[in-house]
């Protein structure tokens, strides 16, 4: 691990204010993925912002029909909090599929947004059910802030403070995991919102999460799975590596998507 200077602001502004003094700074939510990274000598910070002290940022609560969970909340958190088994079971359970013990209770909902790891779970929650991303200075819907392999919208000195996700009428998620590492080989969140169907996949493209809009619009006419039973996926954009071929990922999405149908039917 290379030497880095290291801050515990207790506000908000505080930290925004260090992303943009600091030199080179990294931003520390749940450390999930940021410190083994760090341990392994891939990631050189000059300095590390921990956000661990800030008030008011792990809150889970209601807006409207929907549900407002801030950043730093656990997915521990989320997998066992009654009100989001209530309004939003498919959110509960998709956090209760990450890592094993140990990362859920230290793992947060915004650093695993901010860090839009390809094969991550929370980035096809907030794309499928069409969450909106709060930061410190703007709303971004999450069609526009997940903009790539491991990139998102935010500024230098932007934060992620919470997620706002809308109320579905039925929603489900499945993913088929990796063995050693638990991450997804391939995950499908399928939502049946007001103003029709999001399918979000995470795991298997080359670009990141992404939206699959055959199945979509397949999902908006009849949503049964006999409407997808016969649609095939595009390999041409799907990972390629020693844990699966593009051919064999683009078969998990569909057979993930069909399970995450029904999840969302039962």
């Amino acid at each position: 691990m290379y030497a880095f200077d290291y801050q515990r602001p207790s506000a908000l502004d505080e930290a925004v204010a260090l992303l943009r003094d600091l030199d080179e700074p990294k931003v520390l939510a749940g450390g999930q993925t940021l410190l083994p990274t760090l341990k392994q000598r891939l990631a050189q910070p000059g300095s590390l912002v921990d956000l661990s002290r800030i008030p008011g940022l792990s809150g889970i609560e209601r807006r409207g029909e929907g549900l407002f969970i801030g950043a730093m909340a656990r997915h521990a958190q989320v997998a066992t909090s009654p009100l989001v088994q209530e309004v939003i079971p498919a959110l509960a359970e998709l956090a209760g599929m990450i890592g094993d013990p140990a990362v859920r209770n230290r793992g947060t909902l915004g650093g695993s947004i901010a860090n839009n790891d390809p094969t991550a779970d929370y980035p096809a929650a907030c794309l499928g059910l069409g969450a909106s991303i709060v930061t410190n200075a703007r709303t971004l819907v999450a069609d526009d802030f997940f903009t790539g392999l491991f990139e998102t919208a935010l500024g230098e000195d932007e934060l992620v403070v919470g997620v706002e996700f809308p109320a579905p009428a039925r929603a489900g998620y499945a993913k088929f995991r990796n063995p050693a590492s638990r991450y997804a080989m391939a995950g499908a969140f399928v939502a049946q919102m007001a103003d029709g169907v999001r399918v979000a996949i995470t795991g298997a493209g080359q670009g990141g999460v992404f939206r699959w809009a055959e199945a979509e619009e397949a999902l908006h006419a009849d949503f049964r799975p006999e409407s997808i039973a016969e649609l095939t996926l595009d390999a041409s954009d799907i990972m390629s590596d020693l844990h699966g071929s593009a051919d064999y990922r683009a078969q998990l999405v569909k057979v993930m998507t069909l399970r995450a149908l029904v999840a969302a039917l039962r």
